[in-house]
């Protein structure tokens, strides 16, 4: 196949979906691959070790995807790049499909496109799963981007001028982010406290030598949290009453929060309300990382710092692994790299195996069609979609 890895174009984002050294395992699968100029520089991978992992480089956009029949990257296309896709290609690429506004404009060029956040979480798929993989960089970048703003030292001092007292992290959802944030506050000499819905993640939680505190559930309410994939599930108004009661005890007595729950296919739970923010202590922080599907706290903003009125320090970054651009460029890359063994045949050829499940699960576009199910009323167009210009 001919690959092309383009720039990526989307504010803020740092990240290449290759590195030399996949380039090279590509290559040595009968692969060519392309590469534009400059894609890999905040990744601290310049165009000389591509060449020399034996890509061919490209000035612009439209000629690294010229003739390529698929293309790796890390956001979905925008209305401009899929105009100069060639047609019938196919684009690997987290889409946060369940918003992509552009299924009418890839259907037209007869595109199929692969939105690689739908891999589902079976163990045959984990050196695929791209979230969980930059999820791991969220949690960790988190808890360093709260040291930033928190005014105060993270660790116990005991000094002769007086003993500082550790910090109390409250974090929010003890997915693969909530891990890997409990995990560096503990290094950094943080008080850790962890909430999540699910209580079958206390054992990990605790395993890291944080307190995890829960709700208390029915029997009903237990027996729904059972099997529940590897994801949190969106909970009864009952249950999330008594949830906000908790959130809202810890989070005004915690000096940093870090609130990693999100639903896929939704929007973000509110977990900490106004009225707990105008509890909290000023010069405390709340790293939202929900910010991009609406922010579990509904004065975050996306990209912005902002502060309430009583001096609480809101951080709504919509991009941490970007921000560790090079190791989040690497792990991505190997995600994509074992993805496409479902792609090719064994000549290297274009071949998806459409009867896996994760093939199914993460083609949502091919032929002219949008085949998720879940997808299908936002992807239907209301008149002949126009294709933007060639983005340069």
């Amino acid at each position: 196949m001919q690959i092309a890895i383009p720039t990526e174009r989307s504010s803020g984002e740092r990240r290449i979906a290759a590195t030399p050294d996949t380039v090279k395992k590509l290559l040595a699968s009968g692969h060519t691959v392309t590469v534009e100029r400059g894609a890999g520089r905040w990744a601290a991978l310049p165009d000389e070790h591509f060449a020399a992992a034996g890509a061919t480089l490209a000035d612009d956009f439209a000629t690294t995807v010229a003739n390529a029949q698929l293309v790796l990257k890390v956001r979905a296309p925008e209305a401009a790049e899929i105009a100069a896709l060639p047609e019938g290609c196919a684009v690997l690429a987290h889409f946060d499909a369940w918003r992509y506004p552009h299924f009418a404009l890839l259907n037209a060029r007869r595109i199929s496109a692969y939105a690689l956040e739908r891999i589902p979480r079976i163990t045959r798929a984990q050196s695929m799963d791209i979230l969980s993989s930059q999820a791991n960089i969220a949690g960790y970048r988190a808890v360093l981007l709260a040291t930033q703003y928190y005014p105060r030292f993270m660790p116990m001092f005991m000094t002769a001028a007086g003993t500082v007292k550790p910090a109390k992290v409250l974090i929010l959802g003890a997915g693969v982010a909530g891990l890997q944030a409990i995990a560096t506050a503990k290094r950094l000499g943080a008080v850790v406290e962890v909430f999540d819905v699910r209580p079958a993640t206390r054992e990990q939680v605790e395993s890291l030598g944080a307190k995890f505190i829960e709700v208390e559930l029915t029997a009903e309410e237990k027996a729904s949290l059972e099997n529940l994939g590897g994801y949190a599930r969106e909970m009864s108004a009952d249950y999330q009453a008594r949830q906000s009661t908790l959130i809202a005890k810890h989070a005004t007595q915690a000096d940093i929060v870090i609130s990693t729950a999100q639903i896929p296919g939704k929007a973000a739970p509110v977990l900490i309300t106004t009225d707990t923010v105008a509890a909290m202590k000023a010069g405390s922080v709340i790293i939202d990382l929900a910010v991009d599907t609406g922010g579990n706290c509904p004065l975050s903003r996306a990209d912005e710092v902002i502060t309430s009125e009583n001096g609480v320090i809101i951080v709504g970054h919509g991009n941490l692994p970007a921000l560790v651009a090079a190791d989040a460029s690497a792990m991505y890359a190997r995600n994509l790299l074992t993805f496409m063994g479902l792609l090719a045949d064994k000549e290297g050829c274009y071949a998806p195996k459409l009867d896996d499940e994760i093939i199914v699960a993460t083609r949502i576009c091919a032929d002219g069609q949008t085949l998720a199910s879940d997808l299908l009323a936002q992807a239907a167009p209301t008149s002949q979609p126009e294709l933007a210009d060639a983005t340069a």
